[in-house]
């Protein structure tokens, strides 16, 4: 008899503060909210708000905003035990600055932030071995030793045969340059089966125009059983061995804050690959997965923030009742 996990999901990465402008002061000073989030978690945020078991694997300062951040993931059902604490380097922090044509540019204090100095040996290991499904992102390969951290989380998860999900998260304020980006999440993209990427990082790493052009040169160099293609405002994609599926956006005209929509569209997906997992997939299955997600981000775009402020299971259903 298989063993039964504890963990649907534990994810490995950055847990930080996002400062999210909130309005400006009597003087026209912008005032900015202290935003729990960091993508891993955000993405663990949503499945737990979809029923599901979740850990987290990372670091910050023993400051005020780790203790904000400790509170935070205990508020939202994700086990805590591996949060590490780090006694002279502070939480990483990021400011969210919203572009002229509605696009985000974020501003990191992070020269080092706690989370990049989270060390393979601080790891509960066992918060992967019992778990299903091992999440992370590039941002804890920017640097050492959270990068050797991470190599060690993904090799206990092929140990131990666990499905591995990977989002590329491109940040390039992060990295020394872009050639060791790119060489890190072709790192990334050889140690997944479940790969979410957004459509200007697909463009970027594979230097095609055309998205299913770029899908196909990831596939013909990476065995990624299932990829997801985030359009942001056009919608999502999905390919499955020889599946392709495509969903609009469901838009509104109350969306005040993009921040976390990827992290809540990946969630989704990972939920839905618990529930059918990746051999058993169709193109209606894909509509469906994709019909949520995209639901799913639509509601958090109307809300500041994500790590708080995830949809549940009913919400977005209700929500995709009223829009047929």
């Amino acid at each position: 008899m298989e063993e039964e996990k504890k963990y649907d999901v534990t994810a490995v990465g950055e847990l930080l503060i996002d400062f999210i402008r909130s309005g400006s002061s009597e003087q026209g000073n912008p005032l900015y909210e202290a935003n729990p989030g960091g993508a891993p978690c955000n993405v663990l945020a949503m499945l737990q708000k979809l029923g599901r078991r979740t850990a987290f694997i990372g670091k910050v300062g023993r400051d005020g905003f780790g203790r904000q951040l400790t509170e935070a993931i205990k508020d939202a059902g994700i086990d805590p035990s591996g949060l590490v604490y780090d006694d002279e380097i502070h939480t990483t922090l990021s400011l969210v600055h919203k572009t002229p044509d509605g696009d985000r540019d974020f501003s990191f204090y992070r020269n080092p932030g706690a989370d990049v100095v989270l060390r393979a040996e601080e790891m509960r290991e066992d918060l992967i071995r019992q778990a299903k499904i091992l999440h992370f992102g590039s941002l804890s390969l920017t640097d050492e030793p959270v990068r050797s951290a991470t190599h060690r989380a993904l090799a206990i998860a092929e140990e131990e045969g666990l499905i591995r999900s990977f989002d590329p998260n491109l940040r390039p304020p992060l990295w020394p340059d872009l050639e060791q980006a790119h060489e890190q999440i072709d790192w990334g993209l050889q140690h997944c089966d479940v790969l979410k990427i957004s459509d200007n990082e697909l463009q970027w790493f594979t230097g095609c125009q055309d998205f299913d052009a770029g899908i196909a040169w990831l596939r013909e160099r990476y065995p990624i059983t299932l990829i997801t293609l985030s359009l942001g405002p056009d919608g999502s994609r999905a390919y499955w061995q020889d599946c392709r599926a495509e969903v609009p956006a469901y838009l509104q005209a109350g969306t005040i804050d993009t921040t976390g929509a990827g992290d809540t569209f990946c969630g989704c997906v990972l939920d839905a690959v618990l529930t059918c997992g990746l051999q058993n997939l169709n193109e209606e299955k894909l509509k469906d997965m994709l019909k949520f997600a995209n639901a799913a981000a639509s509601l958090v775009t109307t809300r500041r923030g994500a790590l708080r402020v995830m949809p549940d299971r009913e919400s977005v259903r209700n929500f995709l009742c009223e829009r047929g």
